[in-house]
């Protein structure tokens, strides 16, 4: 007997030994991107990664890189927002969040820039910092919203407007890049993209899949659909962009303690205990199910928080699929590992992935074809 607890003894010794070993990755796909960018002190995720996003689509397209400003869509999304919060009398959400079609949105109407045209910044500013203007914006509309005058003055956008040219400049309506002059539109034209040409994909049980459905989540202010598919499908859609050249535009949770930008991972791991030791050696992780995933967000603890940008697949000693994972919080080594990467294992993604938003080509023609994406 004794020898038998002595042999079970070895047996756990060795497996714990084996379940902290040190993550060891290596790159399976590693798609063209453009560097890792702070967006300072504001929630506009949104607006970094779908931007990223962008110059990855242009890279495919042409093969040029170009920095793109985030800010230029910021800067003509706020208007947006305001118009929405006031006419629905303040029953709407104005916030500094936002989601990948908003980007999408703002590009069809306005077209882009590149970030020397229109940065946000003015001079002596180097981070940007949205802390005062969002508050500035908020009481705004909050006070249009309340009708003080009992007569709605048509002035309010301007105010809006007057605020947003304070705080972030004003709109280029031309502007040089490598020697030529543009218009907003006219760079939009040169860099190929067509904003219709992409696609946001969701995956949750309380809609019927193979349909589209606008999911209710806060920052869906601007009420954009989503089509919904099967969760193992929605993980092949990935796979699938990522083996054939096309980059994904990431919404998803980063508020679990089982995401570390400092560690530079996201997993799921099977036993809670083993929650922050996960981020620094390997242990199993959690098999995701689809009830379990909707189960997550009807009950709150799966929110979309942060989008981010997927450039990449890697995998680690024992063949664990992961995915890179582009961040936008910088690339300061004391808060942000993997030069601002994150690797997000799949069961992570399987869990935490609220949406996605790729090029229409990147989805198979057989799912295309179940969506009756043209």
């Amino acid at each position: 007997m004794k020898q038998t607890f002595l042999l079970v003894g070895i047996l756990v010794s060795i497996f714990t030994l084996q379940a902290q070993e040190p993550y060891q990755f290596t790159e399976v796909i590693n798609l063209q991107t453009t560097p890792v960018i702070s967006q300072g002190r504001t929630g506009t995720c949104w607006s970094f990664s779908s931007t990223s996003f962008l110059e990855s689509e242009i890279i495919r397209l042409t093969g040029k890189q170009i920095d793109l400003s985030e800010m230029y869509t910021v800067r003509n999304t706020y208007p947006e927002k305001a118009k929405n919060f006031v006419m629905r009398q303040g029953k709407a959400q104005f916030s500094e969040g936002g989601l990948a079609h908003d980007v999408l949105n703002s590009v069809a109407a306005h077209g882009l820039v590149p970030n020397s045209a229109f940065s946000g910044l003015f001079e002596n500013e180097t981070n940007h910092n949205h802390a005062e203007l969002v508050a500035v914006l908020r009481s705004m509309v909050e006070t249009y919203a309340s009708n003080p005058g009992k007569k709605l003055s048509k002035k309010w956008d301007d105010a809006i407007d007057a605020v947003l040219s304070v705080y972030l400049g004003s709109n280029p309506e031309t502007f040089k890049y490598e020697g030529k002059t543009y218009t907003p539109m006219s760079f939009l034209e040169m860099t190929t993209l067509n904003p219709s040409d992409y696609v946001s994909i969701t995956s949750f049980t309380h809609k019927p899949f193979y349909t589209s459905f606008i999911l209710n989540i806060p920052d869906n202010w601007s009420n954009g659909s989503f089509y919904n598919v099967p969760l193992n499908e929605f993980i092949q859609i990935i796979d699938y962009a990522l083996e054939n050249g096309f980059t994904v535009d990431l919404d998803c949770d980063v508020s679990e303690r089982t995401f570390s930008s400092k560690h530079g991972l996201a997993v799921i791991p099977q036993q809670t205990e083993n929650n922050q030791k996960a981020l620094e050696g390997i242990y199993p992780e959690k098999n995701i199910t689809q009830v379990y995933r909707q189960e997550e967000f009807e009950n709150f603890t799966t929110t979309d928080d942060h989008l981010m940008h997927i450039t990449g697949m890697l995998k680690d000693q024992n063949g664990t699929k992961y995915y890179k994972v582009k961040n936008s919080w910088g690339t300061d080594a004391n808060r942000n590992a993997n030069g601002g990467y994150v690797y997000f294992s799949e069961s992570y993604m399987r869990l935490k992935a609220i949406s996605i938003t790729v090029h229409k080509d990147a989805v198979s023609k057989t799912l295309a074809d179940k969506l009756y994406i043209d």
